[in-house]
């Protein structure tokens, strides 16, 4: 791939670490970055992540051929309006939100979807800003693409070819299908755990003993309720209609299973149970059986041969019994490359140690 010139409109979480993971993958790149936090913009360059710093939107962004937009999404219809005045025709567009109908509708109302690819990279973290970004997190992590219509497919095919190069898989979705794929698998999730979350809250007695004995299968499944509010509040503004929808069929659901309930219907029970059992072991490597405490750490790795080989070795080396290993694709919202599995507490207790030890930079699951 040719030297090429990457505009970064924010410089935070992931606007850094797709900074880092381009300066790392393709180091003759030419990046220009513009924050409003010029703290961190200054730490780019003095980490020679970002050539060119700015403090305002202006005319260095027209040398651009990719500029990513990875200021909150609130703000991008204002950047979008100021941008519009200095890019070349032939920059590619591009954002990392996780709901595309907005942008794509703002796009298409300023005649700019010749240029524009949406982006969603499926990784994040608890942290935030960019002294927390890191190149890793888009290793072997999926990169959905949502082209405008008027995208010419070479300029398509080459974005695709950028993202493998930094080390993320590519997944091409219309905007529709994104924000109605990521309603289901992530933005409904998070409804679902808060309301069980307030659930037990509100259903717990004064001694709390709910709140005291809650661990294992339900801590697991509301984990995710512990994410930032403020994000899951506009997420919910921004995909309405396609939560509100999911949200409809999952209650329609729960209602029949209440009418199970009601009239003990056993093999009506059963099914339920065994076709989420069996549909949800096709895309895991889990234990079968009811939901247990995962005994789980996910590690940041360099993306090159012999790395899970040599985290293997070393565990083995200090006889430290891993049960499951793999690759995190998805890691939206959970950190770390590698996720690693242990028999108990005490495995995991010493792995934390022992790779911590290494350098490994390691996020232990709570």
């Amino acid at each position: 791939m040719c030297t090429l010139t990457f505009g970064f409109i924010g410089l935070g979480l992931i606007g850094g670490s797709i900074a880092k993971a381009i300066r790392s993958k393709l180091p003759d790149s030419h990046i220009i970055a513009y924050d409003i936090n010029e703290a961190s913009l200054r730490l780019a360059a003095k980490e020679h992540i970002a050539d060119e710093i700015v403090f305002s939107i202006d005319h260095s962004f027209q040398s651009c051929d990719y500029l990513f937009l990875c200021a909150p999404v609130a703000h991008n219809d204002e950047n979008l309006l100021v941008l519009k005045k200095h890019i070349a025709p032939r920059t590619i567009l591009t954002d990392v939100g996780s709901v595309k109908t907005g942008i794509h509708r703002q796009i298409e109302s300023l005649g700019l979807e010749k240029q524009f690819i949406g982006g969603h990279p499926m990784t994040g973290s608890e942290r935030f800003g960019y002294p927390n970004s890191n190149a890793a997190l888009l290793e072997n992590a999926y990169y959905i693409l949502t082209p405008s219509d008027a995208v010419p497919e070479d300029k398509l095919k080459e974005y695709r070819t950028l993202v493998e190069s930094i080390g993320a898989i590519p997944l091409v979705l219309t905007y529709e299908e994104h924000d109605y794929v990521t309603a289901a698998i992530s933005h409904l999730p998070h409804v679902i755990a808060a309301s069980l979350v307030n659930l037990v809250k509100n259903s717990d007695s004064m001694d709390g003993i709910m709140k005291m004995i809650a661990a294992g299968g339900f801590k697991d499944i509301t984990r995710i309720a512990s994410s930032s509010p403020e994000m899951w509040q506009q997420i919910c503004l921004t995909n309405t209609e396609n939560i509100s929808k999911l949200l409809k069929k999952y209650i329609a659901s729960l209602n029949d299973i209440t009418v199970c309930l009601d009239y003990h219907a056993e093999d009506a029970l059963y099914d339920f149970f065994d076709t989420a059992r069996n549909y949800r072991e096709s895309f895991s490597n889990t234990s079968s059986g009811p939901i247990k405490t995962e005994h789980v750490l996910t590690v940041d790795i360099a993306d090159k041969p012999g790395a899970i080989a040599a985290i293997a070795s070393l565990l083995a080396m200090h006889d430290v019994s891993i049960k499951n290993i793999g690759i995190n694709h998805n890691r939206e919202h959970a950190e770390g490359a590698l996720r690693i599995e242990f028999y108990d507490t005490k495995a995991i207790g010493q792995a934390t140690e022992i790779l911590t030890s290494h350098g490994y930079p390691i996020h232990t699951k709570q």
